[in-house]
């Protein structure tokens, strides 16, 4: 494996060791939401929200989609879906459930 790719891979897991940014990621998995419903539906703090986004969007897991004044965010593809859901089942398996 190549040096850059396993640099690149690193910063990403890296996003998923956050628990704001895995429970945004989550909801976001059901569905597109703006800032302001993450923030109610999560309860954390707007520029918390703000910022986690912002992070997420750099690392192209979450896009963005303007619809006349409002903007909403969303998982950026499947990938992150099978990701996040893989690790759960992983969770789930070794606790037994």
């Amino acid at each position: 494996m190549e040096e850059k790719y396993i640099l690149e891979l690193t910063n990403f897991y890296k996003v998923f060791a956050d628990s704001n940014r895995l429970r945004i990621l989550f909801l976001l998995s059901e569905n597109k939401y703006r800032v302001s419903e993450i923030t109610e539906r999560l309860e954390i703090s707007q520029s918390a929200v703000s910022h986690q986004l912002q992070l997420l969007r750099q690392l192209n897991l979450v896009k963005v989609e303007r619809v006349g004044k409002e903007i909403y965010y969303s998982i950026s593809d499947h990938h992150i879906n099978i990701i996040l859901d893989y690790g759960l089942i992983h969770i789930k398996e070794k606790n037994n459930e």
